[in-house]
Order: C-alpha cells, then sequence, then structure tokens
C-alpha cells in the first residue's frame, strides 16, 4: 500500500512540476524589473501567517523557509504538501484604473525521515514570478509591453539534530526563461523587440535551528539561515522582429549570465514561542536580509532606439521583510471546531527593486484556517490575504491585492512496519 502512494506523490509531483513551469501568479508591472517579484519559499500556512518561519520546526508541516526544520519530522512520518492560490490585482496610476486576476499552483513539496535524528525534502517552488502587459505613448507612435516566465526552485534539503540544534541545507537547481517584450507601433507595422533570459543554475541555503525547553508544555526555538551571493548561470539574449508572416527574428546581441548578473547574500532570523497542553498556541517572529544592492545586473536592451527602452530606470536596493505571525488550537483533542487551527499574520518589505528612484515597498495582513481531516493528521488550509504595493517617494503605479491560498498538508504513517504474530 505504501509503494502506491509513494507512486501517486510521484505522479502528482511530475505533473505539478510539468504545469508550474508555465505558471504566471502575479500579474504586475513592477514584475518587468529585475528578476521580477520574489518569493519566500511559504507555504500556505506560512502565508496565513504572515510568511513566517524561520523558527518553524512543529513536525507537521513542510518548512522550506529554514531546511534545519526537516530534523523535526517523526521517524514514522511522510509529509507531501501542495499548493495553489487566486489573485485579484486592483492597480491605480494616476487617474487610470485597472483590474487583474492570476494565480495557479504554487508549489509542491515533499518531507520524510532519514532516521531517528535526520529527515530530508524534495520540492518544487518559485523563486521569482513575471507576468504583465501594458501599453504607452512613445515619441513617434505607440507601444505595448508585454512579459512572462520566471525563475524556479527544484531542492534537495538534508537536516539532523544534536543537543537541541538542528542543522540543515537545501542544495537547489534553478532554471526558467524570464521573456521581457516590447512591440512598438503596434496599430501600423508592429516591431517586435524581445529580451530573453534562460536561468540555468544552483544555489544552497543553510539553517540553523535551537530549541529552548522552558518547561514540559512551553518551549521557544531560535532560527537562522544564510545563502550565500553568487553570479547567475545560464544565457541572455535580445532580438528584433518585424511582424509579418516571412519575418523571423534577428539576433542583435547575446551574452553569459556569468559574472553579469548576481543574485546577493541572504540571511533570515526568526524567534518562535510554543505553549502546547490541553490546547496549542505558536507566536513567530521574522525579518530578512537580502544585500541586492551589490548585485551587478547587465541588461541586454532590445533596440538602440531611445523611444524604446526595456529596463529605464532600474537599479537595486537590499531587500529587508518584517514578518509576525500567530496560531491558535483551542483544544488539540476537542470537538471538529476546536481541533481547527486559527492564524492570522502580517508583513512589511522593503523591496530590492528601486524604479527610477523610487523604492518599491509592499506591505499585507493575512489569516486562514487549517481544517482537520477525519481521520486527524491530514491537514487542508485555507487562507486569505491581502497586501499593498507601490513605490515611495512618489506612488508610480499602486497595487491592492486580495489572495486566497489553498494548500493540501497529507501526513501518512508510512514506515511502520506491522509485527507478524
Amino acid at each position: 500500500m505504501n509503494k502506491v502512494k509513494l507512486l501517486i506523490a510521484l505522479a502528482l509531483f511530475s505533473a505539478s512540476s510539468a504545469v508550474m513551469a508555465q505558471n504566471v501568479n502575479t500579474p504586475t508591472p513592477y514584475s518587468m524589473y529585475g528578476y521580477g517579484i520574489l518569493g519566500d519559499r511559504s507555504t500556505s500556512m506560512q502565508r496565513q501567517m504572515g510568511g513566517v518561519g524561520y523558527a518553524m520546526n512543529s513536525g507537521r508541516q513542510i518548512n522550506v523557509m529554514n531546511p534545519a526544520s526537516y530534523a523535526s519530522v517523526d521517524s514514522l512520518t511522510f509529509l507531501f504538501d501542495i499548493g495553489a492560490d487566486f489573485c485579484m490585482l486592483w492597480s491605480q496610476d494616476g487617474s487610470a484604473k485597472d483590474k487583474a486576476f492570476g494565480g495557479g499552483l504554487d508549489y509542491v513539496t515533499m518531507q520524510f525521515p532519514l532516521c531517528k535524528f535526520m529527515g530530508a525534502s524534495i520540492g518544487l517552488l518559485p523563486y521569482s514570478s513575471v507576468g504583465y502587459a501594458f501599453g504607452n505613448d512613445i515619441a513617434h507612435g505607440t507601444m505595448e509591453n508585454q512579459g512572462s516566465g520566471g525563475i524556479n526552485e527544484f531542492y534537495v534539503g538534508v537536516a539532523g539534530t544534536f543537543a537541541g540544534f538542528s542543522l540543515g541545507a537545501n542544495i537547489s537547481y534553478d532554471f526558467g526563461n524570464i521573456v521581457n517584450d516590447v512591440f512598438a507601433n503596434p496599430a501600423s507595422g508592429s516591431t517586435k523587440f524581445e529580451h530573453v533570459m534562460q536561468i540555468r543554475d544552483w544555489n544552497i541555503v543553510i539553517g540553523l535551528q535551537y530549541n529552548l525547553k522552558i518547561s514540559p508544555v512551553n518551549r521557544m526555538v531560535f532560527g537562522l539561515t544564510y545563502s550565500p551571493k553568487k553570479t547567475l548561470l545560464g544565457k541572455s539574449w535580445a532580438t528584433i522582429q518585424e511582424m509579418t508572416q516571412e519575418s523571423i527574428p534577428t539576433t542583435v546581441g547575446e551574452m553569459s549570465l556569468r559574472n553579469n548578473y548576481y543574485t546577493p547574500n541572504c540571511i533570515g532570523a526568526g524567534v518562535s514561542y510554543t505553549h502546547e497542553r490541553a490546547s496549542r498556541l505558536n507566536v513567530e517572529f521574522d525579518y530578512s536580509w537580502q544585500g541586492w544592492k551589490d548585485c551587478k545586473y547587465s541588461p541586454l536592451y532590445a533596440s538602440a532606439d531611445k523611444d524604446v527602452v526595456v529596463f529605464e530606470g532600474m537599479e537595486f536596493n537590499n531587500r529587508q521583510r518584517f514578518a509576525a505571525g500567530f496560531e491558535y488550537v483551542p483544544r488539540v483533542r476537542g470537538n471538529y471546531l476546536q481541533r481547527v487551527n486559527y492564524r492570522v499574520g502580517g508583513f512589511y518589505t522593503d523591496d530590492y527593486l528601486k524604479i527610477k528612484g523610487n523604492s518599491v515597498r509592499e506591505y499585507g495582513v493575512s489569516a486562514g484556517f487549517g481544517f482537520p481531516t477525519p481521520e486527524g493528521k491530514t491537514m487542508v488550509n485555507l487562507g486569505f490575504e491581502w497586501k499593498a504595493r507601490q513605490a515611495h517617494p512618489q506612488s508610480l503605479v499602486k497595487e491592492n491585492y486580495f489572495n486566497i491560498t489553498l494548500g493540501v498538508n497529507f501526513n501518512e504513517v508510512w514506515f511502520f512496519k506491522r509485527k507478524i504474530r
């Protein structure tokens, strides 16, 4: 029976990977800059708590944000978590208003024990997402901009625990294409300018957690993660194409990503407090910092025409994020409503994008529920999130999002051997 479940899980994982590689979760013009809108490796359950996770290690939910958490998995337990979201966006640029929808598969992860003191995880997550379409006037006509793609992160992680400390690491294969298109004068003989980044890279995240047991029912966890600055691997190219039936793209530039594009030093830290007796309470505070300001970014331009500029006025800021979350279960062994997990959270982000001298900021609040299935271990996580994004001091495009997130965390006892009598 366990082999059948494993085959089903692997089939779902493979199908999810194919769908995710084509999915666009975030329709926003801000995603045309840099590598798009960055993800934070959080699951549906964590997003309901503001996106916390550096000090989370319950063993009931998969936590990719800190790979040290894999060591907390029970020696008989197999976890499989798959999540999706639906996004509604309201944007305003001056007096112009717009509405858009997005969403789809968000992530798929697995976690399982290696031995009594070690656990492992494997999964696929979004590192960044690109999706936008808008038009505007230029000196000699009109221009339309479109973008799609992003970077996906396929990771394998291992962690071990000793004397209250847990140490783990994720090694990932990062892949994807980021495509930025500009159509000049689409009404009268359109010309397409295209810039493509093809990423084929690797990355590593190291995590540490320390469990401090205050009493039999109270404990604190301190978490820390680090990922080093490194150059991206892959290639970038730009083409021009007259949009006629016989036309083919002409490559006007090509370069290697090595030593021309970088990802930053990243540090994440968190502290959590858990009380668990008849009820369960968990509170966590997180902070993360990413040194994007020192990362080189050398875009190819699709045209020398000054009326058509793909990445005008873009710089990088250091990115920092503050998050807090709260989870409460009224009675762990009570009736159904008492066993539901109730969650709230909030966050504030100084993003890595600086556009025409204006820094991009993002903030939001979230809430959600973890609904246990009748057998009690598998959890259906339903969440709601509101967030706003705009630049400062000039607001540029103001955006308000309402997201609905859905995750299913399968918790199975797969490694139990029955005694033969």
